[in-house]
């Protein structure tokens, strides 16, 4: 049984997501105590709960300490198995967090899967909005293999989250190796300005202006689609996702997401302002889908490698449980104003 203290490292719910993930993968059985150790509020969440519970779904798991804010559970995979499934959050926590723990979980499938996963943010703070998903994380991964496709029914903002899609993934029993160490020239850059029940204020369109504005001024040029939601009468909001794609493969993105007493201009800027720190570090993938990356290159037979420009604690984090229980060696090293991560041969 592989042993995890969930306070060591970052101490978030990265640990108990990729471990629950690593555990199905690997058919290893699983303890984990400290969850969410470093966290306000400490052990399992809605949204965390949620997932382990669809884990233990997808690879008929045996399961004990599942319940909210518990510190500690012990995970006993089993076969994983495709089909339809149901994951309900019941709350704004994050769909795309959750799909960041079964995705890697699903491709090992004996059988295609699909599932709904309801009652959860969309667009929430602290992780990948679900556009940034879609037009940025499975690029990448497709580029890997990995045949998976998010479609919304409705999007879900906090605090009462309501957003809801269907993730459909393909097994794909090896994946490819990813080599990004050429940041080549930017061939495009794109992005989607999205508001729900906010029409009436032009929140998208004043959105995807500031976005323009900004990025124009220091010389690029972006084609911006305009959203005007009608998807969730119970929970207004807004988000946007901007990404560069590069020659060499590249695709860099940089989200930001609306908030009470922030003006739409200041979400449209902010987006600009982080793909504008990625285009200029000449990174090849951006900072947060570094750590994002990890568990996918990890499974992939040959090395992998690519740029980064900051060694962020989820990155450390993924790593450290990667050579946990895959018995592979990632070397990370200094290149100039960058980090290349190499996951070797």
């Amino acid at each position: 049984m592989i042993e995890v203290d969930g306070g060591q490292k970052s101490g978030s719910g990265t640990i108990l997501r990729l471990s629950v993930a690593f555990a199905a993968i690997s058919g290893q059985p699983l303890h984990i105590y400290n969850i969410r150790h470093n966290r306000p509020n400490p052990g399992l969440r809605p949204q965390h709960l949620e997932a382990v519970l669809t884990a233990a779904k997808l690879c008929n798991a045996h399961v004990e300490g599942a319940a909210l804010n518990s510190r500690e559970i012990i995970f006993k995979p089993g076969n994983i198995r495709g089909g339809s499934f149901e994951a309900e959050i019941g709350t704004a926590g994050s769909i795309s967090m959750l799909i960041m723990t079964v995705l890697p979980i699903c491709l090992f499938a004996e059988d295609p899967v699909y599932m709904r996963i309801s009652k959860g943010g969309t667009d929430v703070s602290g992780a990948p909005t679900i556009n940034y998903m879609r037009h940025v994380f499975l690029p990448v991964l497709r580029r890997m293999g990995v045949n998976a496709n998010i479609i919304v029914q409705r999007y879900g903002y906090y605090p009462k989250g309501m957003g809801e899609v269907i993730l459909t993934v393909q097994p794909c029993k090896e994946l490819k190796h990813l080599l990004l160490e050429n940041f080549g020239n930017i061939k495009a850059i794109q992005g989607v300005s999205l508001c729900t029940f906010l029409a009436d204020r032009r929140v998208a369109e004043r959105q995807a202006a500031a976005a323009k504005k900004h990025l124009r001024e220091n010389g690029y040029t972006v084609d911006i689609q305009t959203v005007n939601d009608m998807s969730n009468p119970l929970q207004k909001g807004s988000s946007i996702v901007l990404w560069a794609e590069t020659d060499s493969g590249a695709i860099l993105g940089a989200d930001a997401i609306g908030e009470i007493n922030k003006t739409s201009e200041a979400v449209g800027m902010e987006a600009a302002e982080k793909l504008l720190a990625e285009l200029s570090s000449k990174a090849t993938v951006d900072t947060h889908l570094a750590d994002m990356l990890v568990p996918y290159i990890a499974l992939a037979e040959g090395k992998s490698a690519y740029l980064t420009r900051n060694f962020s604690d989820h990155l450390e984090t993924n790593i450290w449980l990667a050579e946990k229980f895959l018995n592979v060696k990632f070397k990370v090293e200094r290149k100039n104003e960058l980090y290349r991560v190499e996951k070797e041969d």
